[in-house]
């Protein structure tokens, strides 16, 4: 019976890194192909950052550890999706106009002082606008599939909280 539990936590925490893995795997190959990321999609990234990380360690950790750590990572792991599927959300609603988004990304910069200012800003700056979708799938920018797969992770994550819980 013992078996039981440490195969659901095991296998909960392989299937997030695996998924978060193509994920993040995919948004390096749509920058690579010239997508670039803006501010918010690099902020959206660091939670697969941090979240396959852990999800290997808990799914290694399951076959040893005690049941409360392995319930604890994949805790851990569902709140830092579950958040970054807010932040997603949030992301998705700047780029339909619901509301304002960061400044460094959806504001308009300072006007330079000089005309030779303004055109080494022209030069040397390539701001990726938050709120201009650059790439459509099946109707979903990235963001909103951030928001979906973000969600998808936080609850695989639950699920192996309350398997492990049972």
């Amino acid at each position: 019976m013992d078996e039981a539990w440490r195969a659901d936590g095991r296998n909960a925490a392989a299937a997030i890194a695996a998924i978060a893995a193509v994920t993040i795997g995919g948004a390096w190959i749509f920058q690579a192909i010239g997508y670039p990321p803006c501010d918010l999609c690099l902020e959206q990234r660091t939670a697969y950052y941090v979240g396959i990380p852990l999800a290997i360690v808990a799914a290694f950790a399951a076959a040893r550890a005690p049941r409360a750590l392995i319930m604890t990572l994949l805790g851990l792991i569902g709140l830092i999706f579950l958040a970054n599927a807010g932040l997603a959300i949030y992301h998705s609603g700047v780029e339909w106009k619901f509301w304002q988004g960061p400044t460094a990304c959806t504001g308009s910069t300072d006007a330079p002082l000089k005309a030779g200012d303004l055109l080494q800003q022209l030069q040397t700056v390539k701001v990726v606008r938050c709120d201009e979708v650059q790439l459509r799938i099946a109707g979903l920018s990235l963001a909103n599939a951030n928001v979906l797969i973000s969600a998808a992770l936080a609850a695989l994550a639950g699920w192996g909280v309350r398997r492990l819980a049972a």
